[in-house]
């Protein structure tokens, strides 16, 4: 799998796990401290994460970061 394609994958699973526990992108805004628009941009593959947001945001679905973001499911 392509490095690309992880990322897709990624993203998706982002998005997913967000409207699976109906969260906003503004919920998730506020649950993690990063503006929506940021937020909206790591979904959408325009920002890269540093691993302290990645563990922010899977703390938030009771995950570890390596579930979201690593695994290629």
């Amino acid at each position: 799998m392509s490095k690309n394609e992880t990322n897709i994958k990624m993203r998706r699973k982002l998005k997913d796990l967000r409207l699976e526990n109906h969260y906003t992108l503004k919920d998730m805004s506020e649950k993690t401290g990063l503006s929506l628009s940021f937020y909206w941009q790591i979904e959408n593959g325009k920002r890269n994460l540093i691993y302290e947001n990645a563990k922010t945001i899977a703390d938030i679905f009771n995950l570890k970061p390596d579930d979201i973001f690593y695994k290629n499911d």
